[in-house]
């Protein structure tokens, strides 16, 4: 079967961090979240070229990504785990030279423990109840973890994409009261948070999914373009069906192209019969239910089938194709399989 093709643009990645760390200010570093294989797009080859543009702090959630970073970034790089220092986490953590973000008391002592000469930073819960330190044991905590020399201390923004919401002043109150005062280096604002001004970039930003092409940074370049090639057309008389459970009947003679992507390369089944795919900017529309390892498209409308149509690009990014399926940008991009040709293109590099 056909491979489908997904295409990074590293220059577009480069320049949305550009306009993020120009929005960070001067005073504030810029660094890069690049968890989850860089949000599905790549972080072997995503990070290195925000290290060639500036960044020199990245954040990944679990030991196992920032090991294998690691060899892309060298030794200058400096690492954090968002998730901490887990259980069997020391021999990653120390060859590859990572900071874990500790969340908890056990995983204070447990890096403490195993890891005492090695740097660490610690994360605070402000009110999103997730990961971090509660107040108490922060308090408790902090005298040791102060002595010992934290590398940052960081917290998380629960409502930061809706910048009206009470909850964002609420958490940067709380994250004050916990912090100032100390001489630690602190971060409070991943992409939506270096949106809501300057009183919560601190010392250190951590943009995410704005680097991508998503929202909440709606000034950010499209990055991804998913292109997936037609290995079959067909005449569908008026009247036939096209695919599992009849949900699609033509009512012309139609040409249908069978595209080789499914759910199974995270293109949601809830996209079936919702959504179009893109000849250049001619709108062509998926029919009958997304399956498996296939889509059928309708190109009755284009004067010639090309070899591929795109389902994510200029015609519709991340983010519009999110709309359309009840979900978010982050999940469209994460979702994306492993069986796409990755190809990145950067005129710097």
């Amino acid at each position: 079967m056909a491979q489908a093709s997904l295409k990074i643009d590293l220059d577009a990645v480069v320049a949305n961090w550009r306009a993020l760390d120009a929005r960070s200010g001067e005073a504030t570093r810029t660094s890069a979240v690049v968890k989850a294989d860089s949000y599905g797009l790549g972080a072997s080859k995503v990070a290195p070229a925000l290290y060639r543009a500036g960044a020199r702090e990245f954040f990944v959630a679990l030991a196992e990504e920032g090991a294998k970073l690691r060899p892309h970034l060298g030794p200058e790089a400096r690492i954090f785990v968002l998730g901490g220092h887990m259980a069997g986490d020391a021999p990653l953590i120390r060859e590859a030279g990572l900071i874990p973000m500790l969340n908890s008391p056990e995983q204070m002592a447990r890096h403490l423990d195993a890891l005492p000469d090695a740097p660490f930073g610690v994360q605070l819960d402000t009110g999103m109840n997730r990961l971090g330190m509660e107040d108490d044991a922060w308090q408790e905590a902090a005298p040791v973890l102060l002595d010992r020399g934290i590398e940052l201390v960081m917290s998380h923004l629960a409502c930061a994409d809706e910048p009206e919401h009470e909850m964002n002043a609420q958490q940067l109150a709380e994250f004050k009261r916990m912090t100032d005062g100390m001489a630690v280096k602190r971060s409070l604002a991943a992409t939506g948070g270096i949106l809501l001004g300057p009183d919560y970039h601190f010392d250190l930003t951590r943009p995410g999914i704005g680097l991508y092409g998503g929202r909440p940074f709606e000034a950010a370049l499209g990055v991804a373009t998913l292109s997936l090639p037609v290995i079959q057309t067909r005449v569908v008389q008026p009247g036939e069906t096209v695919g599992y459970g009849n949900t699609w009947q033509a009512e012309r003679i139609t040409t249908m192209a069978t595209i080789a992507a499914g759910y199974a390369d995270g293109i949601h089944r809830v996209l079936s019969n919702i959504t179009d795919l893109y000849a250049g900017d001619i709108p062509c529309p998926l029919r009958g239910r997304v399956s498996m390892d296939l889509l059928t498209v309708d190109v009755t409308d284009l004067d010639e089938v090309p070899d591929t149509l795109d389902l994510i690009g200029p015609s519709q990014g991340v983010d519009a194709l999110a709309d359309i399926a009840g979900t978010i940008g982050y999940e469209i991009l994460t979702a994306l399989g492993p069986r796409y040709n990755r190809v990145y293109s950067e005129q710097a590099g």
